[in-house]
C-alpha cells in the first residue's frame, strides 16, 4: 500500500497552477548551443545537423504549449565551465531576453547546477537544460501509477543536485515537478533530507509495481503468447502503427513523447497466431542515463520481446542520425541491433515522394512480384494508409516461426475438438477438405506447445523446421 506524504512532501505537489495555463503564459527562447564539429569541450561533435537539432529542442517546448517566441543557435569553439557559452553570447542572450520579455530559456544542452544558476543570474530569467525539459515533458505526460512514480523520481534526484542556497533570487514553485509557476514553494525549502526520504518511499511504491508487472508476464508466459515490442525515435508513428496493427486507439499524435505509458494488445497475425504487441516510450537523442534507468521497467517488454520492430520515420531528414540514437538505447538496454529479433520497419511511406518511396521499396525488397517473408531486410509502411502492413504481418509471423516444426495432420470430419485445439494453439499454413469431410492441415507449432502437440496427435507427420 502507498504511504500517504507528508505535509511537506503534499506542498510540493499540490500549488501549481494547471500546467497548460502557466506554460501557454511564459514566453519562452530555445537556445541551440552547439560544439562546431572537432571542438573539444565534452559533449562531442552533434551526428546530425544544427538545423534539426534545434527543431527538435522547439519541438520538445512546442510539446508542453511554451509559447516559443524565438529560437537560436550559438556555435561554440569549446564549453565554458561557468555560463557554457561565452561572454559575449551571455550578455548577446540577457539583452533579447529583455527586448522580448523572455521569462524562460530553454537551452539544448546538459547544463551543470553552477552554470545554470549563473545563466539565470545573468539574463534574470529562469533557465532549463535538456534533461529538465524532457523530465516536465514526461510529469505531464505519464498517467499510469508506475509511470508517475518512475517520473517523480526522476526529478527529484535531478532536482536534489540543484538545491542551492544562490537560487533564492527566483521565485520557484513545485520542487517535485516542473520548473514553471509563480509565488509559492520555493526550490530552497524542499531540502536534501526531505527529497531523499520521498525517493526512498517511491522507490519501496516502485518495487511494488514492478512485482506486480511481473506477475503479469508471468501470467503471459503461461499462456503463452509472443510478445512483439515497438521501440523507435520519439514520433516515429509508433502508436499510429501500433493502432492499425490491433484496431486500438492508443493515443496517437504528431508530437514528441506522446506516447509514455506503456500499452499491450493481442491482435492475431495472419495464419492465426495470437500475440501481445506492445507500445514503448519514443527514445531520443542525449536521453539522460538517469532517465533511461529509470523507464527500464517500463521498457522489460522491449528487453523481453520475442520481436523487436525499430520504427523509423524515413521521411525525416534526420531518419539516419534518429536511428543511430536508438541503437544506442538499445544496446544500453542490453538490445543488441544485429539481434536477429528486430526488423526494422520504415513508416511514413504516405510522406515520400515518388522517387525516394521507389527507391526504398527497391532497398527492402518489396518492390519485388513476391518479397521474402522471413527477409532480415526493412519494410516499408504507412500506418495511416495502410500500404505495407500485409508484408510487416507476414514478416513477424516468419520471424516468430523461426526454430517452430511444421506437422501435416489428418483429421476426420467428426473431430471438431481436435480443430479447435488446433485454431487456439496453432497457426494453420493449409487446410484442404475432402469429399466425405476429411481434413487435411499443415500446422506449425511453438516449442513449448509441442509436446501437447504430440501427445494428442500421435500420428501428425513432421514437415520441417523454419529457420
Amino acid at each position: 500500500m502507498t504511504e500517504p506524504l507528508t505535509a511537506g512532501e503534499a506542498r510540493l505537489q499540490a500549488q501549481a497552477a494547471p500546467e497548460g495555463e502557466i506554460a501557454a503564459a511564459t514566453h519562452t527562447l530555445v537556445v541551440g548551443p552547439y560544439l562546431v564539429r572537432g571542438a573539444g569541450g565534452g559533449q562531442g561533435a552533434p551526428s546530425r545537423a544544427v538545423e534539426a537539432r534545434l527543431d527538435e529542442a522547439t519541438g520538445l517546448a512546442a510539446a508542453i504549449e511554451l509559447d516559443v517566441v524565438e529560437s537560436l543557435t550559438v556555435t561554440l569553439q569549446r564549453i565554458r565551465p561557468a555560463t557554457y557559452l561565452g561572454t559575449g553570447r551571455v550578455e548577446e542572450i540577457a539583452g533579447l531576453v529583455r527586448a522580448r520579455e523572455i521569462g524562460l530559456v530553454v537551452m539544448d544542452c546538459a547544463l551543470s547546477p553552477v552554470q545554470q544558476r549563473n545563466l539565470e543570474k545573468a539574463w534574470g530569467a529562469k533557465v532549463i537544460d535538456r534533461t529538465g525539459l524532457i523530465l516536465e515533458i514526461f510529469g505531464r505526460r505519464a498517467s499510469t501509477r508506475e509511470g508517475t512514480l518512475q517520473v517523480e523520481h526522476a526529478h527529484l534526484a535531478y532536482q536534489k543536485s540543484r538545491l542551492v542556497r544562490s537560487w533564492t533570487h527566483l521565485e520557484r514553485q513545485r520542487g517535485g515537478f516542473g520548473f514553471l509557476g509563480g509565488p509559492g514553494e520555493t526550490q530552497i525549502e524542499a531540502d536534501r533530507r526531505m527529497i531523499q526520504e520521498r525517493m526512498t518511499r517511491i522507490e519501496r511504491d516502485l518495487d511494488a509495481v514492478v512485482r506486480t508487472r511481473g506477475l503479469h508476464r508471468q501470467s503471459r508466459r503461461r499462456v503463452p503468447y509472443p510478445i512483439v515490442a515497438l521501440v523507435g525515435y520519439t514520433n516515429a508513428g509508433k502508436s499510429s502503427l501500433f493502432n492499425a496493427l490491433t484496431r486500438a486507439e492508443v493515443t496517437a499524435k504528431d508530437m514528441l513523447f506522446a506516447t509514455l505509458d506503456p500499452t499491450a494488445r493481442a491482435t492475431k497475425l495472419p495464419h492465426g497466431e495470437t500475440v501481445i504487441l506492445s507500445d514503448t516510450v519514443g527514445f531520443i537523442s542525449d536521453l539522460p542515463t538517469p532517465l533511461i534507468a529509470a523507464f527500464r521497467a517500463t521498457l522489460e517488454d522491449a528487453i523481453e520481446a520475442d520481436v523487436l520492430l525499430h520504427v523509423r520515420d524515413v521521411s525525416h531528414g534526420d531518419t539516419e542520425a534518429q536511428a543511430e540514437d536508438v541503437g544506442v538505447v538499445l544496446r544500453e538496454l542490453g538490445i543488441e541491433t544485429a539481434d536477429g529479433r528486430l526488423i526494422e520497419v520504415w513508416n511514413k511511406a504516405d510522406l515520400l515522394d515518388e522517387a525516394e518511396r521507389t527507391r526504398l521499396l527497391n532497398l527492402s525488397g518489396q518492390a519485388r512480384t513476391r518479397a521474402d517473408r522471413d527477409s532480415d531486410a526493412p519494410v516499408l509502411v504507412s500506418a495511416l494508409t495502410g500500404e505495407g502492413l500485409a508484408t510487416l504481418a507476414a514478416r513477424i509471423e516468419a520471424r516468430i516461426a523461426r526454430g517452430r516444426t511444421s506437422f501435416a495432420v489428418t483429421l476426420p470430419p467428426e473431430d471438431g475438438a481436435s480443430l479447435n485445439w488446433l485454431y487456439e494453439n496453432a497457426e494453420i499454413l493449409d487446410r484442404r477438405s475432402e469429399g466425405d469431410g476429411t481434413l487435411h492441415l499443415a500446422v506449425r507449432i511453438a516449442p513449448e506447445k509441442e509436446p501437447r502437440f504430440l501427445n494428442r496427435f500421435g500420428a501428425a507427420r513432421r514437415l520441417g523446421r523454419a529457420g
